[in-house]
């Protein structure tokens, strides 16, 4: 059976999956329930100073998906509205119960020395495994100067990271925003400013929708609604992207990674490994469909490890990555021709219609014996893909690939106009 230890920067817990710094782990009865139920860790949910912030009431906006509720959830929550002190008794009661599982405080406070060095000892105090610094809260938080306003300037993310650094004997690590234009930069000055591991992406700046009848951005408060944080399965493509970029980099690799964005399954999980993440974190799967979640991302993550023979978790991080690449270092020779099983198809026309009006007109309709038949033009074919993702019936159109014939990437291609400018000059 496969080995679902997991090690981020010193921080041991017996699987990958952590609940995320939100909701779920506001308070110590949550913690508790979802260790009992199998959880590998935990990051508690953003501590401040004192006096704790004001949440509002109509906190969560969301978005369905054919039949799916909560693909994307935004929220306008801040961080913990309870005492700090509390927060503290908790954290120290449940790491004392629960030694085995990764517990890791987030925290967000003025960006202002002191108010980090006077945090930083009582959290320590509590037996917890690290700090996550929240550079991240794109809503409330930021409009006060803290969250994103502090994660969108790389200047202030290494500065602020030094500070905590110096304060702490605990590993810190550095949660980083998805609202930049490139996640690269945040990144190197986060290691710059000595992190033990960045985590992301956190939420994105959005608006989930609008009421047509109030006029007004949902969640609506009292007739008014704001921008919010984006998360669920629909941020997924965002995150491992930004996840992969980091994994990448050949000064980055060294960063410990803890992937977050959308993960709702196992299949999920190992994809975020792949990209290079060591620990997972998870909310919006568990707010949608409780803490027992876990179990099935547990046992489906370890079967799917045993069949693919990966004896630990360190053998699935970063598997993808070199094959993550810039667009420009794609085989270009490369090439596939969309195959009809006329077996499995219904008829629907879903790919002939997707590809006589958007794409290539490379379907041919036909009618044979009175029924609908509809046919690929392999010489009108350019492998585009999209019959194969309109298609409902699961492997009914099979994209097979071609002899490929060496590689040829773009720098090297002749239609490449910067090619011809350097044979020119030569």
């Amino acid at each position: 059976m496969a080995d679902l230890r997991c090690d981020l920067a010193g921080i041991r817990s017996p699987n990958p999956f952590w609940l995320a710094s939100a909701p779920p782990t506001d308070k110590a009865y949550n913690v508790r329930r979802a260790f009992a139920a199998g959880w590998g860790g935990a990051v508690w949910k953003t501590l401040g100073e004192d006096p704790p912030v004001v949440n509002l009431s109509s906190r969560y906006g969301a978005i369905g998906f054919e039949g799916r509720r909560m693909a994307g959830l935004n929220n306008i929550e801040l961080i913990s509205d309870r005492p700090l002190a509390i927060n503290l008794a908790e954290i120290k009661e449940v790491k004392r119960d629960f030694p085995d599982r990764a517990l890791v405080v987030s925290l967000m406070v003025p960006c202002v020395e002191e108010s980090w060095r006077a945090i930083l000892p009582l959290v320590e105090e509590t037996g917890a495994d690290g700090v996550e610094l929240n550079f991240g809260c794109p809503h409330g938080m930021s409009e006060r100067n803290m969250g994103a306003a502090v994660g969108q300037v790389p200047e202030y993310v290494e500065m602020v990271t030094r500070w905590v650094k110096a304060c702490t004997r605990m590993p810190v690590i550095v949660k980083l925003t998805p609202n930049v234009t490139s996640i690269l930069p945040p990144a190197h000055a986060a290691l710059a400013g000595g992190a033990d591991a960045v985590s992301l992406i956190n939420t994105i700046q959005s608006v989930i929708g609008v009421d047509l009848d109030r006029m007004a951005p949902e969640p609506v408060v009292d007739g008014m609604g704001t921008h919010g944080g984006y998360c669920g399965p629909a941020v997924k493509p965002v995150a491992l992207r930004m996840v992969g970029e980091i994994a990448r980099d050949p000064d980055l690799s060294v960063l410990p990674v803890s992937g977050i964005g959308g993960i709702s399954t196992w299949r999920d999980a190992a994809e975020f490994l792949a990209m290079g993440a060591t620990s997972l974190q998870i909310c919006t799967a568990a707010m949608h469909h409780g803490f027992r979640i876990v179990q099935d991302m547990i046992s489906g993550l370890s079967n799917w490890m045993d069949e693919k023979g990966y004896a630990r978790i360190a053998d699935v991080t970063g598997r993808a990555v070199p094959n993550f690449v810039p667009w420009n270092r794609l085989n270009m020779n490369f090439h596939t021709l969309a195959h009809i099983d006329q077996e499995r198809c219904i008829g629907c026309g879903l790919c002939y219609i997707a590809c006589e009006d958007t794409s290539h007109q490379a379907i041919a309709a036909l009618r044979i014996e009175g029924a609908r038949r509809y046919e690929v033009i392999e010489a009108e074919c350019v492998g585009c893909n999209l019959c194969a993702h309109v298609c409902p019936v699961p492997h009914c159109i099979e994209m097979r690939p071609q002899p490929v014939d060496g590689v040829l990437t773009w720098p090297d291609h002749p239609a490449n106009p910067w090619r011809r400018e350097s044979e020119r000059a030569g």
